[in-house]
């Protein structure tokens, strides 16, 4: 079996902030990928704005760079299990992994479901224990917890034998020693060259190229992106496309590119190995294989992780309707939608019976959170229902998303944290006592118990825990009501601007969301009350003018800062009977029925049906 020793073709896995990007970054520029006067960000592979802001990949990236003889095709993949739809894809494009594990933190929820899936494709891994230079590193303990997770997850005994790499990407250096530190990155690459299969050289044989990531320009139309798995595929060439629904398509390929660095480069041939785009296709899906016309033979379809969460989006009908955004008819918002499922494949978007308002579903709340963050930087004004998880029947049982939740937090918390998940139908897996006053704490929890908690936690542990979870499984549904919202809002009943003599005057009744001076309209929530019932206040009532002089005159209004939420903390907020609006420059909350007399009917029906 000839293998084309020139290329390597590897993914680099780990939980979100461990370094993968920045590493990257690192051997693009050791590799002499750019020029010396080339000016290239941090991060470089985060391209989008949110990803450089949040600090977090979001879309699979690739890249490739040139060692000496070898090019090595990289696939930078998110952390988040929300993207974990491209994560699987790309293992299927690749012949090896990079794990790249933090020197302190060790394993964590997302790098097990990462490993999990390099596993089962059966890659071969190189473990890269990164911030080696974090003074409170701990890199034996780390490679302990890595081989513990290997075995867990079933891996065969050449996986088990993995080499072990020390860097700190941040400072771009490498060794094969955890005392001591090379002055380059010179120890992965040759780790990468010697331990890392290559690709089968099969170009004789009959063309097969599958589509795993798709990209989109308004130039070229869809561009598919993926592996040529066997054969030569070449600029003009006649080949079939092999739809997911068994039919084929007849085309010719216009233009191929290949990577180089952070750029596409035009090609005109591409052996079976390369990692390649290809444009000229309208219609192409993620999973479709291209072949040739006389020797139509799919590859297998690439399987896509079904979503676990689903959200309304509903056109603004709030009296502020049409302020703000540049796109607010159910045209645009639906044309823009449909625009997103041409590159996300993990997004499901469904018609219901009113024109203006689609069920999104996607993998969970960051995921779909990302999205409606995009679209109102893009000028839209839109509405949407609170998160729910997607039940299914699995063998006629009706099952719901389980994660699996890590948790770090001081000693002190533990009882708390507990007892607080616990009433979320937690289940506690494992508690592990460090020694150092942290105590990690393992639990299995339904996906439902989770919306909203980040915030309880955050008050639990004063803000010193650290929380992850990622999707585990589908498990039978648990019964009676989890999770959710326990405190009532603070209802507008008024139009107008909110007034600081107002908001003091309900100040006692709870937490403030707006500051004076913020528009508001009757129905629109604007605090949330301290017991568990919704109060309807008026924040928009200004002091009478009289010319008696009082004897506090002089005395200014002092009211406490207000609770001021970003969109996912919002969307979490969110109780069934509630929408968040959201604009270009607002993030509002409001009833679903703005007329409190309708909303008090309803309330009444709602009882009387339940009775």
């Amino acid at each position: 079996m000839k293998l084309r020793e020139d290329i390597k073709n590897i993914a680099i896995i780990a939980h979100v902030d461990h370094g993968k990007t920045t590493l990257v970054d690192q051997l693009l520029h050791q590799s002499g990928t750019f020029r010396d006067n080339e000016q290239v960000a941090e991060r470089a592979m985060d391209s989008n704005d949110l990803e450089r802001e949040r600090g977090i990949t979001i879309l699979a990236k690739n890249t490739a760079v040139q060692y000496k003889d070898t090019r090595i095709n990289i696939l930078d993949t998110p952390g988040h299990a929300d993207f974990g739809g491209e994560v699987e894809r790309i293992m299927k494009m690749v012949d090896g992994v990079l794990l790249v594990v933090d020197a302190y933190e060790g394993c964590m929820p997302q790098t097990r479901f990462v490993l999990k899936k390099a596993l089962e494709q059966q890659l071969t891994p190189i473990v890269v224990v990164n911030k080696i230079d974090k003074p409170s590193a701990r890199p034996e303990e780390v490679i302990d917890e890595v081989l513990e997770l290997f075995i867990e997850l079933d891996a065969n005994e050449d996986q088990l034998e993995f080499p072990v790499v020390y860097a700190s990407a941040i400072n771009g250096t490498a060794s094969i020693d955890a005392d001591k530190q090379d002055e380059n990155m010179e120890a992965l690459f040759k780790s990468i060259v010697e331990n890392m299969p290559s690709p089968v050289d099969n170009r004789e044989e009959p063309l097969q190229f599958q589509v795993a990531l798709l990209d989109y320009n308004d130039y070229v139309g869809r561009i598919g992106i993926g592996r040529v798995f066997r054969g030569t595929m070449k600029v003009g060439q006649q080949v079939s496309l092999m739809k997911l629904d068994g039919t084929a398509k007849n085309f010719r390929v216009t233009k191929m590119f290949g990577f180089q660095g952070l750029k596409k480069v035009e090609i005109n041939e591409a052996h079976a190995g390369d990692l390649i785009a290809v444009s000229g296709m309208e219609d192409i899906n993620v999973g479709e294989t291209v072949c040739p016309v006389e020797h139509q033979e799919a590859l297998p379809v690439l399987r896509i992780d079904e979503p676990t969460l689903q959200m309304t989006f509903v056109v603004n009908n709030s009296p502020f309707a049409g302020r703000e955004g540049k796109f607010v008819t159910a045209r645009k918002i639906e044309e823009r939608l449909q625009q997103q499922l041409q590159t996300d494949v993990s997004l499901r978007v469904d018609p219901t019976d009113s024109p203006d308002a689609w069920i999104v579903s996607g993998r969970g709340e960051l995921h779909l959170s990302i999205l409606i963050e995009n679209m109102r930087r893009e000028g839209f004004e839109l509405q949407v229902s609170k998160p729910e998880v997607i039940i299914r029947e699995v063998d006629g049982v009706k099952c719901e998303p389980f994660e699996r939740v890590q948790i770090d937090v001081p000693e002190e918390n533990v009882g708390s944290v507990i007892e607080s998940l616990g009433s979320r139908k937690g289940e506690m897996l494992d508690m592990i006592n460090n020694g150092n006053g942290q105590v990690r704490l393992i639990f299995s929890v339904p996906s439902r118990g989770l919306i909203g908690y980040s915030t309880e936690f955050m008050s639990i542990t004063r803000g010193y825990g650290i929380i992850n979870h990622t999707f585990d499984s589908y498990q039978p549904l648990q019964q009676g009501q989890i999770g959710g919202r326990r405190q009532g809002v603070l209802v507008s009943m008024e139009n107008g601007k909110s007034s600081a003599y107002g908001i003091q005057a309900v100040e006692d009744r709870g937490t403030i969301f707006v500051e004076p001076g913020t528009e508001v309209y009757a129905g629109m929530i604007v605090g949330e009350h301290t017991r568990e019932n919704d109060l309807v206040v008026n924040i928009v009532k200004t002091k009478q003018q009289t010319n008696i002089r009082s004897a506090t005159k002089d005395q200014t209004v002092g009211i406490k800062r207000p609770r001021i939420m970003s969109l996912e903390e919002a969307l979490e907020y969110l109780n069934d009977d509630e929408y968040c609006e959201v604009t270009p420059e607002s993030i509002r909350l409001r009833k679903k029925i703005l007329d409190k007399n309708e909303r008090e009917k309803q309330a009444k029906k709602k009882k009387l049906a339940g009775m």
